[in-house]
């Protein structure tokens, strides 16, 4: 008896639990946050989406300090060679402004480059459940979030999204 209750309890449970959606746009909170430009100028998350409305835009979270995302960055290249019309934004995770500037050189990231002040504690990062970077995400032509988590450049269902 006491079995049965409890495999109708674990089934009423399981069944009820409902998995997260995957988020198709960004909260408010997350456009209102405040970037750098590379030029230092404060622009919110908002202004950089709309400077690119109608384009699709590969949003790409990293960090000079980060070895898997120096790992990642040649396999960008080709993404960036095969899809020219698309928009890639770099958002830098970085300690300083300093380090941010010297990765993009160092590295020679070929895109649009904004700092994160707040990195990896900003509320945009929090928002997008930021827990690893390199993070890559894909916003479609619409402003919809298209791919809401990669890890890797050459993952399949962000190769999937780009078509």
């Amino acid at each position: 008896m006491k079995k049965h209750l409890l495999v109708v309890c674990f089934s009423i449970l399981f069944i009820s639990c409902k998995a997260q959606e995957t988020p198709t746009q960004f909260t408010q909170e997350a456009l209102n946050d405040t970037f750098i430009s590379f030029e230092g100028e404060n622009i919110s998350f908002k202004q950089i989406l709309e400077k690119h409305k109608g384009s699709t835009i590969l949003i790409d979270v990293w960090a000079s300090w980060c070895g898997d995302c120096i790992q990642g960055m040649p396999k960008v290249k080709p993404l960036q060679e095969a899809n020219t019309e698309m928009v890639f934004l770099f958002l830098s995770a970085d300690k300083s402004i300093t380090s941010w500037k010297k990765g993009i050189n160092k590295y020679q990231v070929k895109g649009e480059h904004y700092f994160m002040p707040k990195g990896m504690k900003s509320i945009f990062s929090k928002s997008i459940d930021l827990d690893w970077i390199p993070r890559y995400l894909i916003i479609d032509a619409q402003g919809n979030i298209k791919l809401y988590k990669a890890i890797k450049a050459d993952d399949s269902e962000l190769l999937k999204a780009l078509n």
